[in-house]
């Protein structure tokens, strides 16, 4: 049939078609997506699997096997007293309010895929070979200690490192959510932030914070 009655009727088919297209179009853009968004690589937030006693040996005599420190005699005071944590250069568990009990010393908070750890690092082991320098201990965390003890045997660091399995030290500390972060312990076992928290570039940088914050 043809006829102005029949264009109109064609016209409304067609505008309804071109409706239900958009229509479909605009649910289609606002659907969610499975897919991130763009943006900065995640974070790491959980603790890895358990790793074999074996694969561990192997790294860390790669690494060079650096024993924790032990305690020094004084009693533990701070937020830092009672906290026991595994080492990671060798086996065997750290007191670690004990290890620095009576002070100062400088804790480092590292991870071996946080990338400005890895700049930062040598300038902290050049710091602790120097003659009068404070004890430095580092802590891995949320890491595989093989993959941290890797980035040491890399870089060519032997500083003393423990793990923290369940976040003990880290909500001792406080410590926020980027890293590194370093804190300096006193002699009372008060621990003080580094702020601002911009990464040590020499050893120099690192003697500067401690003598300030000591």
């Amino acid at each position: 049939m043809t006829g102005p009655g029949a264009v109109v009727r064609r016209s409304e088919i067609v505008t309804t078609v071109v409706v239900v297209v958009l229509a479909a179009v605009a649910v289609f853009a606002l659907w969610p997506r499975d897919d991130p968004a763009p943006g900065p690589p995640p974070v790491a937030t959980g603790e890895p699997a358990p790793v074999p006693d074996a694969e561990l040996a192997a790294a860390r005599a790669a690494a060079g096997s650096v024993a924790c420190p032990a305690p020094t005699g004084a009693a533990p005071a701070g937020p830092l007293a009672g906290i026991t944590v595994p080492c990671l250069g060798v086996p065997g568990p750290v007191d670690v309010g004990a290890a620095l009990a009576g002070g100062p010393a400088l804790l480092n908070v590292w991870a071996s895929w946080c990338g400005p750890c890895r700049e930062e690092l040598p300038a902290l082991a050049e710091y602790a070979a120097r003659p009068g320098a404070v004890p430095v201990l580092g802590i891995d965390v949320r890491d595989d200690p093989r993959a941290a003890l890797r980035l040491l045997t890399e870089l060519g660091v032997a500083l003393p490192s423990v793990t923290d399995p369940d976040g003990a030290l880290r909500a001792a500390l406080d410590v926020p959510p980027a890293l590194p972060a370093s804190y300096v312990v006193r002699a009372d076992g008060t621990a003080v932030r580094v702020d601002p928290p911009t990464p040590f570039v020499t050893a120099d940088e690192v003697a500067a914070a401690v003598e300030r914050l000591s």
